[in-house]
């Protein structure tokens, strides 16, 4: 019998609603739900390949131990027992800090995790916790926390209504958005032309994004903070602010910003201080505006400046809180209330000494915690659903130390370059086994919508759901601490009585039972304005000039014209970060892991299109063919993360930071680029237009 199902996509951020043909216990087609109300029909090439996820054969069923004959099958009980009472004895002999704790980015797009995940990891009561945000999303969190008063209250872009759209370092036509959930990015794109509004896009690559832009200009890679500041200052300086009557520190970041002039800005950026003058006057000028940065400003050395300046611009130009500008969502779970408002330096790592935020230390220092001894090195490990190894600086250096790791386990559906080296492997049900409903992404939407998916298909008899594994562990572990209290009541209900009071207590008084009365999803309206009454500062004002900033922009002063090639990312429609690269109907075609190189810069260095190349830098090299292209500013090189036959992050230096706030930098890495071998048999110059 062949049913029709819906669900919701987890593979990216951007939650599209998917309606799915089912006979015979299997997916036989997918498509876009056109009666989504956020996603509208809108469907990518990763959620045509969830049956393939899903069928996938690597995909382990069972637990498995790593033993020295190879992977060996275990049951679930002797699993659970084994992870327990080994965490318990690297505590009982180490401290509970001797346990570490990473977790990917897919525990944010599971249900389950988020309910019982972090329940169980806060059982462990480390203060070695680490995740991705550390990556790359860092600076937004910190700066949110420092200005709204909390780290989730991040303005979204009020993208259906602006006239005015000014995207630095992001690339929401391959993102879907990230850190603004926004599917169907080109379609809301047209409409933004049609309404007679421009999008401006400024990045060191010409982007998907940028390609469908009224207007791009190249940046050198690391040198934003000095064109958004330069932008800041030529909005002040001509008086053309127009702030909310509840922000203070105005006259404060016009003093901090005044010698950050469009003419010092210009050599360093490479945009002439006329453009960058008249991109300041236009966002101004413009009826309603909103600027966006995302990746390409916050991985690198001023990420939490740059991220500052960009919700700057948008306060002086009265575009924070209006439609058409940046709003804060009003979603059906209220994750302010569930998240910890944030705090930073509470405490620092036993190495570097870098501060914590919110509980999570930087990743970058993870592999020193892990290989320097003394009291409150890291002995074991749990990592959720997350690949370091490919994802966060240094990977070798990382693999190395979590081989001399006493313990570690997994909570993974692969065998990768990271869990290759777990003790123990346990295995969770993919997406379409398992109920879905996006607590985080309605958080960060362009509108506000709910929508609750039951499973699509049952799980399997001898299968765990991510949930399950977390209570299993955290009772188990529970045990072998009697007289010490471990609140177990959230890991004994299910995710779906979690939701049911979450919705229920939320601002729109939903619940399970009405959103699947409505399987396509709830409507609840546009971005609304709402400040300063939900601000979460004390005082219920926005104070604009944070001392832990302004002491940043020191640094940028220091920034310089440069000269060599300087290494930056690249993202794919077809993956997300480094999920996606082995599933065979997304990496059919031409390989996508190549180094794209300016054609000025191959000639320069005496290199062929399509040759094989080494690039170096500080800490590691890698070597991949190299492709011309001038969707690159000379002196720039991309090359994407997350593909093991060259993963960029082996180039990174987990050395270098953002100095304000400790995230990792994979934007603007100083590189050399060398020729090892002839362009295959085949291969002709082909530069990319």
């Amino acid at each position: 019998m062949t049913t029709t199902r819906f669900a919701t996509c987890n593979l990216c951020e951007a939650c599209c609603g998917l309606e799915l043909t089912v006979a015979g216990g299997r997916v036989e087609s997918v498509r876009g739900d056109g009666r989504d109300p956020l996603s509208r029909g809108h469907l990518c090439p990763k959620a045509v390949a969830l049956p393939d996820v899903h069928a996938d054969g690597e995909r382990l069923r069972t637990p498995v131990r790593r033993t020295a004959d190879g992977w060996e099958a275990i049951s679930w009980e002797a699993a659970f027992d084994l992870v327990a009472t080994r965490l318990a004895d690297v505590r009982d002999r180490h401290g509970r800090d001797a346990v570490g704790v990473y977790l990917g980015n897919p525990t944010v797009h599971s249900l389950g995790a988020l309910t019982h995940g972090t329940g169980f990891m806060g059982m462990l009561r480390t203060r070695n916790r680490f995740s991705a945000t550390s990556v790359d999303q860092l600076p937004h969190h910190l700066v949110a926390y420092l200005l709204y008063g909390h780290q989730l209250m991040l303005p979204i872009p009020d993208l259906d209504r602006t006239d005015h759209f000014l995207v630095i370092g992001g690339n929401p036509m391959a993102s879907n958005g990230s850190l603004m959930t926004v599917p169907d990015f080109a379609r809301r794109r047209r409409a933004l032309a049609e309404r007679g509004g421009r999008m401006v896009v400024v990045d060191p690559r010409r982007t998907e994004t940028a390609k469908v832009a009224d207007e791009h200009h190249f940046v050198r890679p690391g040198t934003d903070a000095a064109l958004l500041l330069a932008m800041v200052r030529t909005i002040l300086a001509e008086d053309s602010a127009n702030p909310p009557s509840y922000v203070d520190g105005i006259d404060v970041v016009r003093e901090a910003v005044e010698g950050f002039t469009p003419e010092w800005a210009a050599p360093i950026t490479g945009i002439d201080a006329s453009t960058t003058e008249r991109l300041a006057r236009e966002f101004a000028g413009a009826r309603s505006a909103v600027c966006y940065g995302r990746t390409g400003v916050s991985m690198q050395q001023h990420g939490a400046v740059c991220q500052w300046a960009i919700q700057v611009l948008n306060v002086l130009t009265g575009n924070i809180d209006r439609p058409g500008g940046a709003l804060v969502t009003k979603p059906a779970v209220d994750v302010l209330k569930m998240v910890s408002p944030g705090h930073f330096g509470a405490w620092r790592s036993r190495v570097r000494g870098l501060p914590e935020f919110a509980g999570e230390l930087p990743v970058a220092v993870l592999a020193e915690e892990i290989e320097t001894p003394g009291d409150k090195q890291i002995k074991a490990f749990v990592v959720n659903a997350g690949n370091p190894v490919l994802s966060t600086p240094d990977g070798p250096r990382l693999a190395k130390a979590l081989a001399g790791l006493d313990f570690m386990v997994a909570v993974d559906v692969k065998v990768n370059e990271t869990t290759r080296h777990a003790d123990v492997i346990l295995p969770p049900t993919p997406l379409l086994e398992r109920d879905h409903y996006d607590i985080i992404f309605n958080a960060f939407a362009v509108r506000d919508t709910a929508r609750f998916a039951p499973a699509v298909l049952p799980k399997p008899e001898e299968a765990r759901h991510d949930w399950e594994i977390f209570r299993e562990l955290g009772l188990r572990y529970r045990k072998r601490f009697k007289g010490k209290r471990f609140d177990t009541l959230r890991l004994r209900l299910s995710p779906r009585v979690l939701l049911d009071v979450l919705l229920r207590t939320g601002p729109h008084r939903l619940s399970v039972r009405k959103l699947r009365k409505n399987p396509n999803g709830v409507d609840l309206g546009p971005l609304k304005p709402s400040f300063p009454q939900r601000l979460r500062t004390e005082d219920k004002r926005i104070d604009l000039a944070p001392k832990l900033v302004l002491d940043g922009l020191g640094a940028v002063c220091e920034l310089r014209a440069g000269d060599g090639l300087l290494l930056i990312g690249r993202r794919h429609l077809r993956a997300n970060n480094s999920w996606m690269n082995d599933v065979d109907r997304l990496t059919r075609g031409k390989a996508r892991h190549h180094l794209l190189m300016h054609p000025r810069d191959l000639a320069e260095h005496g290199i062929t299109d399509g040759a094989e190349v080494r690039v170096r830098s500080a800490v590691g090299e890698v070597r991949v063919p190299v492709t011309s292209s001038d969707e690159v500013m000379p002196g720039v090189v991309s090359l994407p993360h997350g593909y093991r036959a060259a993963s960029a992050n082996d180039l990174t230096d987990p050395a270098v930071l953002d100095g304000v706030s400790g995230n990792a930098v994979l934007n603007g890495v100083p590189v050399r680029v060398e020729a090892v071998g002839p362009a295959p048999r085949g291969v002709t110059s082909s530069s990319a237009s």
